[in-house]
């Protein structure tokens, strides 16, 4: 496979993403970690799917303590909390305090060995910043509701815990992307224990939300993954870091098309902000060239 090839591979991963959020509202009310737990299984089978006729492909499953730490709480701690953010804060806000990972996963691999913190890292950050404020102070001119804000914290924490998965995974280049499919299933049996200790089952209602789980569980939350990991590992990650500064956009543009959100100026003004800060913030990903 050729680096042109992994890299569009790779920005399929950032496709899909942007589909998460009206994904998730689309499946109605149904308990984060039961959502997680279906998603989570259906992602493993699109996996598993493609060891047919390769008995030694459960072979990676074999992998040292810490490649599973790094996968499944990544995949977990992420998910998790994205699924309560949707649940209890407004999508398109929590969607967007979300997606501030890609200028987090930009923030955190300037600190690695031979990295360095620039200005236009700092300015990048100061952008996201700004935004972020602009978000919580505009919100069509009223405040949060108490009962949002969990959610809304639920969906920051979750943008550092996918920024931290995805810089590790860079110094885990030897790990076959088939082993994503061995931590989505282990994510997917973790999400169920946690359902059935604190929250009560709740089925989907509608074929249209059983469509939107089935959706999410091959795409969002399946070959995404799959997709993401080819393209870290043997793309171009400074095409792939600059591309993921859309999704913001992408996402709450779909949350609006399918009316779970309302466009609006602040909502529009804080994307651009939070967006053109990580691109700001990764210019050196984009223009820099490899040693």
């Amino acid at each position: 496979m050729t680096p042109r090839t992994a890299t569009l591979i790779g920005l399929t991963a950032i496709l899909m993403w942007s589909l998460l959020a009206v994904l998730t509202v689309a499946t109605g009310k149904i308990p984060a970690f039961q959502l997680a737990a279906m998603t989570f299984a259906i992602g493993a089978l699109v996996g598993f799917s493609t060891w047919l006729g390769r008995p030694d492909a459960f072979a990676v499953l074999r992998q040292p303590a810490l490649v599973w730490t790094v996968g499944v709480g990544g995949l977990f701690g992420y998910h998790a909390l994205y699924f309560l953010a949707l649940r209890f804060a407004p999508p398109a806000e929590a969607g967007l305090l979300n997606y501030l990972w890609p200028l987090l996963i930009v923030l955190f691999s300037s600190l690695l060995p031979g990295e360095r913190l620039a200005v236009h890292h700092i300015l990048g950050a100061l952008l996201g910043l700004v935004g972020t404020v602009l978000l919580f102070a505009g919100n069509s001119g009223r405040g949060f509701a108490p009962g949002q804000v969990p959610g809304l914290i639920a969906a920051f924490v979750a943008a550092f815990v996918w920024a931290a998965y995805s810089v590790m995974s860079r110094k885990l280049k030897a790990v076959p992307t088939d082993a994503v499919a061995g931590f989505c299933l282990a994510t997917a049996l973790l999400a169920a224990v946690v359902h059935c200790n604190v929250e009560t089952t709740a089925w989907p209602e509608t074929a249209a939300q059983w469509l939107a789980i089935v959706a999410l569980g091959i795409g969002p939350v399946g070959a995404a993954f799959y997709a993401w990991d080819i393209g870290m590992k043997r793309g171009d990650i400074r095409v792939l870091g600059a591309a993921s500064y859309a999704t913001p956009l992408l996402s709450t543009a779909f949350l609006i098309l399918a009316g779970f959100a309302q466009a609006s100026f602040t909502i529009a003004i804080a994307a651009v902000l939070i967006a053109g800060g990580g691109l700001i913030a990764a210019k050196d990903m984009v223009w820099k060239r490899s040693p």
